[in-house]
C-alpha cells in the first residue's frame, strides 16, 4: 500500500506519469481502484461513506483478503470515476455540458444517492442540469449530444428525454422572448462585430422564426429526428417553418443533395438519413418546396430506399408539380440501364398531378368496398404549366438514343388533352427524336406526329416543318395548308380554317378502295403527293409571302404584317387540288372536303377523361 505525504489537505489528485492517480495527503492510502488503466489509491472511509458498490466490492474483496477492487465497465471511465472520487473527498468539482451526463451516469453506477447520505452526488448532479443544463440552448444541445455515448443508462435516466424536451420547449417559444445570446451563429456575429462601426443595427435586427435551424444541424440524425417530433407534437410552429428545417438539415448532412450529387459511402447510414426526412416532413401541402421533393427523390432511388418511401415522395412531387423545373425532373436511369433518364418515375409523378382532377370516396357494402373518383380542384392553370414542362421534359429525354418509342408516346399521350395554345415545344421534342432515331420505320414516325396539332404550330415553327425531311410528307402537307390558310384567315379577318378531313386521315372516307385499306398509309402518301410539286406547293407558297411587294421572309420567321395583307393565291390553291385529286380519281374522298375546308373553321374539340371507378375486395 502506498504512503503518501504531500501535503496536510486534499484538495485535487496527483499523478506519477505511470497511470496511477493519489490524493496529496499525509494519510496513508488502504484501498486501490483500478478503472480501466488507471489505478488510483484512496482511502476507504470518504468512498465507503457515499458509495453503496464500493461497499459491497470492498466487502468482497475482504472476504478475498484482498485490498484491491477492480471497475472495468463504469459509464465515462478513470475520467468520470475521478470525478465522483473528488466528490467523496470534498474536493471542488467542476460540472458542465460536456462531463454532467458522464458524471450523472457514474454516481448512478455507484450508487451515490440520498439513501446512503443526504445531498449525495446524484441529488447535486439533477439539481445542476435542470436549474442550469435545461435552460441553456446551447448546453441542451451539447449535453443530448453526449447522451449517445452513455447509452444505455443515459435512457434509463431520462436524461437525453429531458433534453429534447427542453430543446423544444425553447424553440416553441415566442420569438420576442428569444435571447440571440442562446443561439450559435447569433452569439458568434455579435462577438465577431459588435465593436465595428459597419454593423450598426445588428443588434436590433427583429428575430426571425427559423432562428433555431442551424443549431440543430450539428445533432445525429436520431436525436434530430426525436426532437423535430418533439416539436410537431407541441403544434405551434408552422409547418413551413419545419419544412425549412428539414430542408437544411438535409442539405447539411445528406452532402451533395442540395446539388443533386451524391456521395458514396455508407450506404445504409444514407438511406436511414433520407427514410427520416421523409417521416418528419410535414402532411400540410407547400411546407416544403417541389424542387427540395425531388432532390429528396433523387437521395431516396440512390440509396435504394423503399417503394413506400418512393412513393410517398412521388405522391407529394405530384401534389405540386407545377412548381418543378425542368432540370429537377431530370432524374437519372440507375446503373446498367439503357436509357438515360428514369421516365417511369416522371411518368408516375405525373398521374398523382393528375389524379388531382378526382377526389376519391369509397362506398362499401357487405363485400367490398368501392373507391370513387369525382370532380376535384386541380384548375387550368396548374394543367398548362404541368403540360408545357411536359413538352419541354420530351425535349430532353428524346435526345436519348436508346429510348423506346412508346415511353415517349406514352408520356406524351397523358397530357395531350390538355389545350395548350402552342405545339411548338412537341414539335421540337418530336423532331429533336426523329433527328436521334433515323432508322425508326414511317408507321412510327406517322404515330409520333400524330401527337402534335399543325394548327398549333407557329409561324416560325411552320416554316422549319416546312423544309424538315424528316417528317412524313403528310404532315408538311399539312403545315402548308395551315400556312396558306392562316395568311388568307389574317386578311379575310376570320379564324384558321379546320384542315380537310381527308387531309387529317388520308385513308379514312366511305369510298376508301380494297387496294388502299392492305397498302401502307405513307406509302400510299408519298406515291399521291410526289416530291416536285410539294416543292412547287412551296413556291407558290413564297410567292403568296411575298405578293404586292410587302412581306419578306426573314431568319426569324415571317413577317407578320405581309401576313395579314396577303390574299390567297389561286394558284396556290389549286395546287392543292391537284394533289388530292389523284387520290379523289380513285374513290378515297370526295373533291368537296378540300373546298369546304377552306372557307369554315371548326373550334377543336377538347378530349375529356372519363372518370375512374377502382374496386376493391375485402375477404
Amino acid at each position: 500500500m502506498k504512503f503518501m505525504k504531500l501535503g496536510s489537505k486534499p484538495d485535487t489528485f496527483r499523478s506519477d506519469g505511470n497511470n496511477v492517480r493519489y490524493v496529496a495527503t499525509e494519510l496513508s492510502t488502504d484501498i486501490a481502484v483500478t478503472v480501466g488503466d488507471v489505478k488510483f489509491y484512496l482511502h476507504k472511509f470518504p468512498l465507503l461513506s457515499k458509495s453503496v458498490r464500493l461497499q459491497n466490492l470492498f466487502v468482497s474483496g475482504m472476504e478475498e483478503n484482498c485490498d484491491e477492487v477492480q471497475i472495468s465497465d463504469i459509464p465515462g471511465g478513470p475520467v468520470a470515476f475521478e470525478i465522483c472520487a473528488k466528490f467523496c473527498y470534498g474536493m471542488t468539482v467542476n460540472l458542465n455540458a460536456h462531463n454532467v451526463v458522464a458524471t450523472r451516469c457514474a454516481a448512478e453506477y455507484l450508487g451515490m444517492s440520498e439513501t446512503i447520505e443526504k445531498g449525495n452526488l446524484i441529488y447535486k448532479v439533477d439539481v445542476f442540469l435542470n436549474s442550469s443544463i435545461f435552460h441553456s440552448w446551447k448546453d441542451s444541445i451539447i449535453v443530448l449530444q453526449t447522451t449517445k455515448s452513455m447509452l444505455p443508462l443515459s435512457e434509463e435516466l431520462k436524461v437525453a428525454s429531458f433534453c429534447v424536451d427542453a430543446i423544444a420547449s425553447n424553440v416553441c417559444i415566442d420569438v420576442s422572448k428569444v435571447d440571440w445570446s442562446y443561439t450559435y451563429n447569433r452569439r458568434k456575429l455579435l462577438e465577431e462585430n459588435g465593436n465595428d462601426p459597419n454593423c450598426n443595427g445588428v443588434k436590433s435586427r427583429p428575430v426571425p422564426k427559423d432562428w433555431w435551424v442551424e443549431d440543430l444541424c450539428e445533432l445525429e440524425i436520431d436525436l434530430y429526428k426525436r426532437v423535430i417530433t418533439s416539436i410537431k407534437t407541441k403544434g405551434v410552429l408552422s409547418h413551413d417553418v419545419i419544412g425549412e428545417a428539414l430542408k437544411a438539415y438535409s442539405y447539411e448532412r445528406l452532402r451533395g443533395v442540395s446539388k443533386g450529387v451524391f456521395c458514396s459511402g455508407d450506404v445504409g447510414k444514407y438511406r436511414s438519413m433520407v427514410d427520416t426526412m421523409v417521416w418528419l416532413l410535414p402532411a400540410e401541402k407547400g411546407s416544403v418546396s417541389c424542387s427540395f421533393l425531388l432532390k429528396l427523390l433523387k437521395a431516396a432511388i440512390v440509396a435504394d430506399s423503399g417503394n413506400m418511401v418512393r412513393e410517398q415522395l412521388r405522391r407529394r412531387i405530384g401534389q405540386q408539380l407545377e412548381e418543378a423545373s425542368l432540370n429537377n425532373l431530370l432524374i437519372r436511369a440507375a446503373e446498367g440501364e439503357d436509357v438515360m433518364y428514369d421516365v417511369d418515375t416522371v411518368q408516375k409523378i405525373l398521374k398523382e398531378f393528375l389524379m388531382q382532377e378526382q377526389t376519391a370516396e369509397f362506398e362499401s357494402d357487405e363485400y367490398e368496398i368501392r373507391e370513387i373518383r369525382r370532380p376535384g380542384i386541380l384548375t387550368d392553370a396548374s394543367k398548362l404549366i404541368v403540360a408545357k414542362l411536359m413538352d419541354a421534359y420530351l425535349g430532353e429525354i428524346a435526345k436519348d438514343p436508346n429510348l423506346p418509342l412508346s415511353k415517349f408516346v406514352d408520356l406524351a399521350e397523358t397530357v395531350s388533352y390538355i389545350s395548350r395554345p402552342s405545339h411548338d415545344r412537341l414539335y421540337r421534342a418530336i423532331d429533336m427524336y426523329l433527328k436521334e432515331h433515323p432508322s425508326i420505320g414511317k408507321g412510327e414516325r406517322k404515330r409520333i406526329c400524330k401527337l402534335m396539332d399543325c394548327k398549333r404550330l407557329s409561324a416560325d415553327a411552320c416554316k422549319h416543318a416546312v423544309h424538315n425531311e424528316r417528317l412524313p410528307l403528310r404532315v408538311v402537307i399539312q403545315v402548308l395548308f395551315v400556312e396558306q390558310t392562316r395568311a388568307a384567315a389574317a386578311s379575310s379577318g376570320s379564324s384558321t380554317p379546320d384542315l380537310p378531313k381527308a387531309l387529317k386521315n388520308p385513308n379514312s372516307g366511305p369510298h376508301r378502295s380494297s387496294r388502299s385499306a392492305a397498302t401502307d398509309p405513307e406509302e400510299e402518301w408519298d406515291a399521291v403527293a410526289a416530291s416536285k410539286e410539294l416543292k412547287a406547293l412551296r413556291a407558290e407558297l413564297a410567292a403568296l409571302r411575298l405578293s404586292n411587294g410587302i412581306g419578306v421572309s426573314t431568319e426569324n420567321g415571317l413577317d407578320q404584317a405581309a401576313i395579314r395583307k396577303t390574299k390567297v393565291s389561286m394558284k396556290s390553291k389549286r395546287m392543292f387540288m391537284k394533289i388530292w385529286s389523284s387520290k379523289a380519281a380513285r374513290g378515297e374522298h370526295g373533291g368537296s372536303d378540300l373546298s369546304q375546308s377552306l372557307g369554315s373553321a371548326q373550334p377543336e374539340e377538347p378530349k375529356s377523361t372519363p372518370s375512374r371507378n377502382r374496386r376493391l375486395s375485402v375477404s
